[in-house]
């Protein structure tokens, strides 16, 4: 079984060094041999021409390199979910878990979902419902018509005798009167009693059909929370010190609680959980695209990606203890010596131009950021100081407040939209329009933060407008205009199919990784809050226009 699994380099690897630690799984540069693995495994998915359909609609595959006992170095690979509805290939490592094994007890109970979901179907359509709900129409019609009508007719009376009583009336006349319109009033209670009887009843009929129905669903519901977590405990996790733990043990600690779905299918659990049944050494990972897009994702054939972390952050950090990890490198400090490069100052604000690397405002740990210089800087300073901030892997002008009110006015000025920001980037690929606008309403992805995703449903408005300014050797530099400030907004246009289909050059979460993220904010124009002045900051960014691949 391990041989089929196991692969040997087709090409000489000797002189590739193995790297010192494992790779961390969120934020890596691919190491040689991950290269080389996933080159192979992508000639193989090119050969497969039985799943090209399928393939062409997108996946994510990994790659391990591993170390045998015996020494010897090849490498594993994986898909995430399952493949021509399968989840067992020759090539690929087997999921931890098959839910698709015929015999097993997940496909047996989701047959009785199945029949439920069939029963609710029928149910739901069938000639006994669809008569009563009829029924109790037309009876909601018919009292509505008969009421209506009692009404104009009471309206009516009422009318009439108000204009009797308009004359000299004898006390038989006016007691008559008032007769009558007891008389009709008590009339009116009764229809209204009969016809809410008829109702009740027509009613009664149809929610007794619905209850069953409503019964039905519960059963489902309940069914499937207990088929779920049932599953989820037959994902037993493996780590390095061989310590087990399912699903919902690793999930519990986490804000949501339990696992999501397809929690355990992705590729770098499949790879880790064979290594470590395998007695194979783990030595570096990588996972890449293969396919178009997702409608809502940004996916780019052929690119790596880092592991996602709504499903896979807590089942990877169970998964490498026992394993030298690299570092996470967005927590080193490697500005920890560089001074703030301040551009503008008076008594009420600041224009730094931020280097790349260094967060806005303090993030999880205790990573350097401009917020934390500035406290420093300005001990007497009132209020939040930083006012918008810039993405951690973004350079430029950041805007700080010494004092609440001037804080206060500049934010009013980001919200209003009279601040004036341009943005330079370089693009991987060529722009064919000269300027354009993009709008594609975005939001989070809640299963990988901080990724963002393009939704009609639940996205916020976004806007950005764009001028390019050069063209060179299939890269473009342009200007962006953002209209509105959501997270991420640049990169998730540059980069969507339905933007700009460029994504901005060194984007790892939408792009592919480079030296650094060729985004910087080079322009920035506001009032100043105490002196009504209109101050313009302009800084070209330290990076060249377009590098060398």
């Amino acid at each position: 079984m391990m041989e089929s699994k196991f692969h040997t380099f087709a090409q000489p690897i000797q002189s590739i060094p193995l790297p010192e630690r494992f790779t961390y799984p969120f934020h890596y540069t691919p190491h040689p041999l991950c290269v080389i693995a996933a080159e192979e495994t992508q000639a193989y998915l090119k050969e497969r021409t039985e799943w090209r359909e399928e393939l062409q609609t997108g996946k994510m595959f990994g790659v391990l390199v591993v170390r045998t006992p015996a020494g010897e170095v090849g490498y594993l690979a994986a898909f995430s979910g399952n493949l021509a509805g399968k989840n067992v290939h020759p090539f690929f490592v087997p999921p931890i878990y098959d839910l698709l094994q015929p015999d097993g007890f997940f496909r047996q109970e989701e047959e009785q979902i199945n029949e439920i979901n069939a029963r609710i179907r029928t149910q739901q359509a069938s000639p006994a419902l669809e008569d009563a709900r009829s029924r109790l129409q037309s009876t909601i019609e018919y009292c509505d018509f008969v009421l209506q009508a009692a009404k104009d007719l009471m309206k009516k009376r009422k009318e009439e005798r108000d204009r009797l009583r308009q004359f000299p009336l004898t006390e038989e006349e006016t007691a008559l009167l008032i007769k009558e319109s007891q008389h009709m009033k008590a009339a009116h209670k009764l229809t209204k009693k009969s016809l809410r009887s008829i109702l009740e009843e027509d009613q009664a009929k149809v929610d007794r059909l619905e209850q069953e129905i409503e019964q039905l669903k519960q059963e489902r519901k309940r069914r499937s929370a207990t088929l779920q977590r049932k599953l989820f405990e037959q994902f037993r996790i493996l780590n390095a010190r061989g310590e087990v733990k399912d699903l919902c043990e690793l999930f519990a600690p986490t804000s949501q609680g339990t696992p999501p779905a397809g929690a355990g299918e992705c590729a770098a659990p499949k790879l880790l959980q064979y290594a470590y049944q395998h007695q194979l050494e783990p030595i570096a990972m990588a996972e890449f695209w293969w396919g178009d897009s997702p409608k809502t994702e940004i996916r780019h054939h052929g690119y790596y990606y880092p592991a996602c972390k709504g499903k896979c952050e807590p089942i990877l950090h169970h998964m490498l203890q026992g394993l030298r990890v690299d570092e996470n490198p967005l927590l080193a400090d490697s500005h920890r010596e560089t001074k703030l490069d301040i551009l503008y100052e008076d008594d009420y604000l600041l224009v730094i131009n931020k280097p790349e690397g260094m967060l806005s405002v303090p993030g999880k740990g205790d990573a350097d950021s401009v917020y934390q210089r500035l406290s420093i800087l300005y001990p007497e300073a009132t209020g939040p100081i930083i006012v918008h901030r810039l993405d951690m892997a973004t350079s430029g002008l950041l805007l700080a407040a010494k004092t609440k009110e001037a804080h206060q006015n500049l934010q009013a000025q980001f919200k209003n939209r009279t601040i004036q920001k341009r943005y330079i980037a370089l693009l991987e690929g060529e722009v064919p329009q000269d300027e354009g606008e993009i709008r594609l309403p975005l939001c989070p992805d809640p299963l990988d933060r901080p990724r963002q995703i393009v939704s009609e449903e639940f996205g916020k408005p976004a806007l950005t407008h764009y001028r390019v300014l050069e063209r060179t050797s299939g890269k473009t530099l342009i200007a962006f205009y953002p209209q509105t400030g959501r997270t991420h907004q640049l990169r998730v246009h540059a980069a969507h199919p339905l933007g700009l289909h460029c994504p901005i050059l060194g984007d790892e979460l939408y792009g592919r990784k480079a030296e650094r993220l060729y985004l910087h904010a080079e322009y920035l124009a506001f009032t100043h809050p105490i002196t009504s002045e209109r101050i313009e900051i302009q800084k070209s960014p330290a990076f060249p226009r377009c590098p060398m691949p």
